[in-house]
Formats: structure tokens, C-alpha cells, sequence
């Protein structure tokens, strides 16, 4: 009885292994050949990763595509215009930089402490004289009073990102006669139709009409050895004789006059002698601003007039 007790217990383990060797064989040949609903989401969850991922890749390298070309058209156009390779500021600030980094990795740490104390030294006594500089220069603008609104002393135009000046003062080429000629003014190059701002508080001394090379263009009088005028202009919008305020729009932007295309012509004279309109924005540019638009007007090749 015992015997017959103990073959049935054997086969029944027997049978019920390999019934779990079958149910783990099944388990695992219908796991390789099919995805459990979890799996599956998973699986087809990469698909659009990767499908998504491929078509992202694709916009990317057409928008790269595109951002070249306009790159290049500009370089070209900016090479037809100015007959120059467009300045490249930041290159040559890191050509600087690296030059200074391998200069200093090459001295000695003695050399190094006495270089920075004289630079140090150097700032400190600067500072003292810009700090004397300063005070000079708040006496005399207090002792100006209102005269202070008659100098010039912001953009004739709306240029927050200092992106519309183009053409600055000095030797530059005209663009009519391809020789270098003095450009005594700075260029802005806007659409027609922009509003033209007054620089400082005056009296509108002359509006000239279109017969110029200089087009339309209208001249201040502030009334404390300074004036202004604006060249190539499109719409006036005042009088001679007519009193101006800073900031009063005074004409619409355009194209007349000799002229490349749209922009305007500024300029700012001090006793009869024409000086650098980039040094009178003082109310509106810190000096960040200033530095930077001090390199725009010094990447420009050509006027514009």
C-alpha cells in the first residue's frame, strides 16, 4: 500500500513539474514573440520618441540650412555694399582673450601678484580721477539749469537694441563715387515713414526741400552753440521758426535726396564745427550701450549718402 501510495505521489509531482516546465517554456516562448499590454505601450511609446525625435532633427538641420544661407547672402550683400568682410567683434574679442590667457599661463606667481598690484594701483588712482572728473562735470551741468534740455542728448530714432545705426563718423566710402570721403554725420537705416525724433529743446531754423543731395532735411537751433539736423527725410512735421521740445516728433523717415535706400543722415554741430553724434546719446545709454554702439559705428565701411 505504501508503495502504491508513494508511485502516485511521484507521478503527481512528476506531472505537476512538468507542468510548470511547460507553463514556464509557454511563459517565456510567448514572451519573446509577443508584448505583454504594458510592453507594448512602452515599445510603440519609443516609436514616437524616436519618430518625433527624427522629424525635430530634420526641421533642425533645414532651419540650420536656412540660417546659412542667410548668412552667407548677408556677407555677400554686406561685401557688394562695402567691397568688406563683415566685422566679426566677438572672434577678435576671443582671439584676445585666448592671447591673454596663454600670456598669464607662462608667468611665474611672483610675477603674476606684482603685475595685478600695479593694475590694482592703476585703477585706483583712474577711479580717483574720474571720481574728480565726475564732480566737475555735475557742477558745470548744475550750473546749467534748464539749458541741460538743449543739449543733444538722446537718438533721433527709436533704437533700443542699437541695431539701426550702420554708418558712423569719419573716413568712410561714399557709395555713389567709390572714394573714401568724410562722413560727418551717422546713419540710421530705418524704413520710411519711422517717426523722427527731436534731440533737445530748440527752434526749427530751416526745412529744405528735396533739391539737396542731402533730400529733405530739417535743422535745429538749440540756442546754446549746438545744432542738429536730419537728412533724407520724408514727411515734415513742422515749421520753420516752430518751437521743439525733446522727444517731439519732427518728420517721418525717407529716401530722399542722394540716397542708397532708406535712412536717415544726423548730425550734431557745437559752434559751427560738426562733431560725433555717438558721444551726445548720454540720457539713454549706460555704458555697456555705449561701448557697443561705439564698435558699430567703427565696423561701418560705407555711408549711405
Amino acid at each position: 500500500m505504501a508503495k502504491i501510495i508513494g508511485k502516485k505521489t511521484t507521478k503527481f509531482i512528476t506531472t505537476l513539474l512538468t507542468w510548470l516546465g511547460a507553463a514556464v517554456l509557454y511563459f517565456v516562448i510567448f514572451s519573446a514573440l509577443f508584448d505583454t499590454p504594458a510592453e507594448y505601450k512602452l515599445r510603440h511609446s519609443t516609436d514616437r520618441m524616436r519618430q518625433e525625435y527624427e522629424v525635430l532633427s530634420a526641421r533642425y538641420d533645414s532651419l540650420n540650412m536656412v540660417v546659412n544661407n542667410i548668412i552667407e547672402r548677408d556677407k555677400n550683400i554686406f561685401g557688394i555694399l562695402f567691397e568688406s568682410k563683415p566685422y566679426d567683434f566677438e572672434s577678435d574679442y576671443e582671439q584676445q582673450r585666448l592671447s591673454l590667457h596663454e600670456s598669464l599661463i607662462s608667468r611665474s606667481k611672483h610675477n603674476m601678484l606684482k603685475q595685478l598690484t600695479k593694475s590694482v594701483d592703476n585703477l585706483d588712482s583712474k577711479f580717483t580721477d574720474l571720481e574728480a572728473t565726475y564732480t566737475t562735470l555735475q557742477r558745470q551741468l548744475d550750473s546749467l539749469g534748464d539749458q541741460r534740455n538743449c543739449i543733444p542728448s538722446v537718438q533721433p530714432v527709436i533704437n533700443h537694441q542699437l541695431t539701426l545705426l550702420t554708418a558712423g563718423y569719419g573716413m568712410l566710402m561714399h557709395p555713389f563715387y567709390r572714394t573714401l570721403q568724410s562722413h560727418q554725420g551717422i546713419d540710421y537705416t530705418i524704413p520710411e515713414g519711422q517717426s523722427i525724433f527731436a534731440t533737445a529743446d530748440g527752434r526749427v531754423k530751416d526745412v529744405l526741400g528735396k533739391s539737396s543731395t542731402s533730400g529733405v532735411t530739417i535743422v535745429i537751433d538749440h540756442g546754446n552753440g549746438y545744432t542738429t539736423s536730419y537728412s533724407h527725410l520724408g514727411k515734415v512735421k513742422v515749421k520753420r521758426g516752430q518751437k521743439v521740445r525733446r522727444g517731439d516728433i519732427i518728420a517721418l523717415s525717407g529716401n530722399s535726396g542722394l540716397s542708397l535706400s532708406p535712412h536717415l543722415h544726423y548730425e550734431v554741430r557745437y559752434e559751427g564745427m560738426r562733431v560725433d553724434p555717438i558721444h551726445y546719446f548720454i540720457m539713454e545709454l549706460t555704458a555697456d550701450e555705449y561701448r557697443k554702439i561705439l564698435k558699430i559705428a567703427q565696423s561701418g565701411m560705407q555711408s549711405f549718402d
